[in-house]
């Protein structure tokens, strides 16, 4: 492909991610992988400098732009190369007009923005969220240690914070690694492996998962209890549940149950772990705002009503947790974001609702106290965004 033509499929690519964020349809990743199946003739530095140019474009504008024009408009206006592409030759996007519409720059949407900076997220710090992620992954201390895999890694090197945490080059293919497929090694970024430390999970202890996903922060709670004792992780999304047990079995994580919840339904099907549980970890549905770096495109797709919905949801989902802690058990409440309405004030709520609950002051290798808990921010730790906080309930 010619300069001109990789421009071109870059805007091609924006046209069908601006639409599938409209439309709540597949996510970027996903429709680059469509692309470029049906385009057999792009080589690998093709689809790699399309990429490149598409996440550029994405990163830059911060209301969903109107096309993929407009965006690529905003890359070209930064970078005189790519400007030089819009030249209007065969498979090439047409010159660019004198005052011809760009999308709008920034870091996300006006109201966003706005409620982030009433978050206490400003400049350098906003700024920040849409930057790059990298590549880390948790050391399986059932099977392996930093040490020895950091020394059959030459490439990889330890994260600053977490205990167990490497980083590689992006890019890395981590499936093809022998130590990936023996289960020493499970992709999990350094802020998720912090955050999971405010569980506090002893050996012995019954511990629920209670939004549990794929199983990232359940593995690490197995690594932390030894595989003694009991984690019975749960969802209410089969596909995200499903990938959990063969996750496990790779990770000698033994003492691991899952369980499908019925929205609404949860307690229910909870009823023998009603005030049965040492500690709950609450990971619970958000925004996602701390993990545009490696989902930049979401921001496209967050509207008022939807953070509205998610919040009702995180309150209904502490609700149920608190029926499964034992007296003087813990709940622990995650989100990756770094809305307050989603973080510190869904703990004020949850302390004006359920009389008897304290928050327990919580240290983490990295972050900093916000409101009720622990913030970890992409510019300041270098981690995705996180907002935790840890429970206690009466005796």
């Amino acid at each position: 492909m010619t300069p001109p033509a990789r421009t071109q499929a870059a805007i091609e690519l924006l046209d069908q991610i601006i639409a599938a964020a409209r439309e709540s349809g597949a996510a970027a990743d996903t429709l680059i992988a469509r692309y470029f199946a049906i385009r057999r003739y792009a080589g690998s530095k093709d689809r790699r400098a399309v990429r490149e140019l598409v996440y550029a474009a994405i990163r830059k504008a911060g209301d969903r732009p109107e096309n993929g024009r407009t965006a690529m408009l905003l890359v070209a206006d930064a970078d005189p190369e790519v400007a030089a592409t819009f030249d209007g030759s065969t498979h090439a996007p047409a010159p660019i007009a004198k005052d011809e519409p760009r999308a709008r720059a920034g870091v996300a949407p006006q109201w966003l923005s706005k409620a982030l900076r009433a978050s206490s997220l400003d400049g350098a710090a906003l700024t920040d969220l849409a930057g790059r992620a990298t590549l880390d992954l948790r050391v399986n201390t059932l099977i392996a240690d930093r040490a020895t895999v950091l020394a059959a890694l030459p490439k990889a090197e330890a994260t600053p914070h977490a205990p167990d945490g490497i980083r590689l080059p992006t890019g890395t293919n981590v499936e093809a690694l022998p130590l990936f497929n023996e289960g020493a090694l499970e992709v999990q970024d350094e802020g998720s492996q912090l955050v999971g430390l405010a569980m506090q999970a002893k050996p012995g202890e019954r511990i629920v998962d209670l939004c549990a996903g794929a199983g990232g922060k359940t593995l690490a709670l197995a690594a932390t209890m030894k595989n003694e004792g009991v984690i019975l992780a749960c969802d209410t999304d089969r596909n995200r549940l499903s990938r959990l047990a063969p996750r496990a079995t790779r990770a000698g994580a033994t003492i691991v149950e899952s369980r499908l919840l019925n929205p609404t339904r949860e307690i229910e099907a909870l009823s023998e772990w009603a005030g049965r549980a040492d500690g709950v970890l609450v990971d619970a549905p958000c925004s996602g705002t701390g993990t545009w770096r490696r989902n930049p495109e979401a921001r496209w797709r967050l509207t008022p009503d939807r953070v509205s919905r998610l919040q009702s949801t995180q309150q209904q989902v502490l609700s149920v947790a608190a029926t499964l802690v034992k007296p003087g058990g813990a709940l622990v409440y995650i989100v990756c974001s770094l809305l307050d309405a989603e973080g510190t004030d869904q703990v004020t709520w949850f302390l004006n609702a359920h009389p008897g609950w304290t928050t327990e002051p919580l240290t983490l290798p990295a972050g900093a106290k916000h409101g009720h808990g622990v913030r970890l921010e992409p510019g300041r730790d270098g981690t995705d965004g996180f907002f935790v906080a840890r429970l206690r309930a009466a005796c």
